[in-house]
């Protein structure tokens, strides 16, 4: 790939679309937490400074690897782009394997083979939440998880015989060089107050966005998606040279978790009771109304939400109460479920993320260059 252009500005910000929707609670921490921003970012720019100049270790390993990852905190839908770009891979006649750190998961190994492509060998507790439900959806492709993530990419690579690698989350992991590098933004949130953690959202400076060989704006809608070509721009005018894609995410069905049928979503049972545990859980509840689901009431559970026996009565008692005929959660959320057994029907909704072709396209063209 050629070279990654300069930014236009030595301290960039995306200050002109602090747009994002951000909740109160929120934005009160982050008034609590502004006046130790610029500390923070001093750090993560040393940080990039010092790998940038090999004066902390850097792989470089055998195989193409992409890294999708994002710039802000919270959900930006790493999981289904890299389960969608997994896919395409493979379907190009590629060996992929997913390389995660396997936030949440209590195995400790430094390489865990959470599956080998035919068999699958954690659950949710062990792998983590995203892990496990990238082993489930994705056969053939092998799933690895680690601290130190170039071990795991080495036995993809030698014990596996995978030919390219994933990284998921992995814009800040500078240990493992990579050849194309994604950044993701959610075409709901964007940058969010654009102020650097812990006095914002952005995990690094809005500089370090010179890394990136991509931007993708993910989840567009009728209704964001003004602000996302608007942020588009922004991103454009700010790095030349980069290119900025959409993708979309499309419900397609249902699954009955007592029977693991796949419904229609216009044949659910009305109204239903939802629930989840992700980062971004109106993104859920705004993508059933989207589908004209009737919901009798909402329960919001805080990301990589462990769930007890006594929390899935509540659950269901909440949904009783409501009237609810029936009980829906995310696909994330199900794949640490599967000993939950509601009275009520009980589906997880199935999606699918559609990448815009030209991106499809341009990593192909990318890695045929020598």
């Amino acid at each position: 790939m050629s070279p990654v252009p300069k930014p236009t500005s030595s301290h960039q910000t995306l200050s002109p679309l602090q747009e994002g929707l951000m909740p109160d609670s929120k934005k009160k921490l982050y008034l609590l937490g502004r006046p130790f921003s610029p500390l923070y970012s001093t750090a993560m720019r040393l940080r990039s400074f010092l790998y940038g100049r090999h004066f902390f270790r850097r792989y470089k390993l055998e195989v193409p690897v992409i890294s999708v990852g994002n710039l802000t905190m919270g959900g930006t839908g790493k999981t289904p782009v890299v389960s969608s770009l997994a896919s395409f891979l493979q379907a190009q006649g590629y060996k992929p394997a997913i390389i995660s750190r396997g936030y949440g998961g209590a195995a400790g190994n430094r390489v865990n083979v959470v599956s080998d492509g035919t068999t699958i060998f954690l659950d949710a507790g062990q792998a983590g939440d995203e892990p496990r439900l990238m082993a489930e959806t994705l056969p053939g492709i092998p799933v690895l998880t680690g601290i130190v993530r170039a071990l795991p990419c080495r036995h993809a690579i030698h014990a596996l015989g995978c030919n390219i690698l994933i990284l998921d989350d992995g814009f800040q992991h500078l240990a493992v060089d990579r050849d194309i590098n994604i950044v993701l933004f959610s075409a709901d949130t964007l940058a969010g107050n654009s102020r650097v953690f812990p006095g914002g959202d952005l995990r690094e400076p809005a500089s370090a966005l010179s890394r990136a060989d991509i931007f993708l704006l993910t989840g567009t809608t009728t209704p964001n998606k003004e602000r996302a070509e608007r942020f588009a721009t922004l991103l454009k005018k700010r790095f030349p040279g980069k290119p900025v894609f959409y993708s979309v995410y499309v419900p397609c069905a249902a699954r009955n978790e007592k029977d693991q049928t796949s419904h229609a979503l216009t044949t659910l049972p009305s109204p239903l009771y939802g629930f989840c545990g992700i980062a971004r859980p109106q993104a859920f509840q705004q993508t059933l109304a989207g589908q004209q689901i009737i919901l009798s009431g909402f329960t919001s559970l805080k990301d990589h939400q462990r769930y007890t026996p006594r929390l899935l009565q509540q659950i269901e008692k909440e949904a009783l109460k409501s009237g609810a005929h029936g009980i829906i959660t995310t696909a994330k959320d199900m794949v640490k479920l599967t000993d939950c057994h509601f009275d009520l029907p009980f589906f997880s909704l199935q999606m699918e993320t559609r990448l815009d072709e030209g991106l499809n396209a341009l990593i192909l063209r990318t890695l045929q260059t020598p």
